[in-house]
């Protein structure tokens, strides 16, 4: 039988978080809803010492909508330092976050802001434990839809192996409700993808297709993007460790119609 908890989501409202709490209220567990529209703030810490009171993990799935690396990198250690004070002086057991499969290597924007968050978060006093994803099917309609020009969608040159948000929420809550780790996360971390190496232009295609876009898609690797060389070689992708799992970007896509 499963033990119920007190869980607190931050980012509850987002991409992945909607579906952490919705799986985590089926199985009959506590869940703290943290989001600015709930009146907590995980950047500036309003709220959070109510919000945590009671409860056993933080699950952190919060994110910014800016690729800024300087803006992101600033949520995301703010964001850290906050869930842990307010967390330790709350009596939280301990904290899952969730990050990006392949982002050692970054040099510049939301990736390299990433990785500087895996380190605030495991810098904390609270046990930590760092959950990588692969890209998100969801966030292939954003990339169509910035990359369009007129007629001609340029899309970045990657190499990926999309997962759907609802399948990362899935290994977040399995990890969530498992054993509670004793000390922080080492690497390598936990990984999650999609079943196949997809590429972001090939998923555009096939959005575009099904939306009835009449616009042609091309590849490009932006000179201007000091982590470009990573997205085309294939620093994406998982490790031989991942959790393969859910449908193939295509099987999800004709789920959403």
């Amino acid at each position: 039988m499963t033990e119920i908890k007190k869980f607190a989501v931050a980012g509850a409202t987002g991409r992945v978080g909607r579906h952490v709490v919705e799986l985590l209220e089926g199985q009959g567990h506590q869940v703290v809803s943290m989001s600015r529209s709930a009146g907590v703030d995980v950047v500036t810490g309003e709220g959070l010492a109510e919000a945590l009171q009671g409860v056993d993990v933080i699950i952190d799935v919060a994110s910014t909508p800016s690729p800024d690396q300087d803006e992101a990198t600033k949520f995301f250690t703010s964001a850290a330092r906050n869930l842990h004070e307010a967390g330790q002086s709350a009596g939280v057991q301990w904290m899952l976050v969730v990050s990006i499969i392949g982002i050692d290597g970054s040099k510049g924007g939301y990736n390299a802001a990433k990785l500087v968050h895996e380190e605030a978060a495991l810098a904390g006093p609270l046990p930590v434990r760092i959950l990588r994803a692969a890209q998100f099917n969801e966030f292939v309609e954003l990339y169509l839809q910035w990359g369009t020009q007129g007629e001609v969608a340029y899309l970045p040159k990657m190499r990926t192996q999309l997962v759907a948000a609802r399948t990362v929420a899935e290994e977040l809550v399995g990890m969530a409700t498992g054993p509670a780790p004793t000390a922080s996360a080492t690497a390598p971390f936990p990984e999650v993808a999609g079943p196949r190496e997809e590429s972001m232009a090939g998923a555009a295609r096939l959005v575009a297709a099904q939306r009835g876009l009449q616009v042609q898609i091309q590849e490009v690797v932006n000179p201007d993007d000091p982590d470009a060389g990573l997205f085309a070689d294939g620093a994406l992708l998982p490790g031989a460790h991942a959790t393969l799992t859910g449908p193939t970007f295509e099987e999800w896509l004709a789920g959403t119609r």
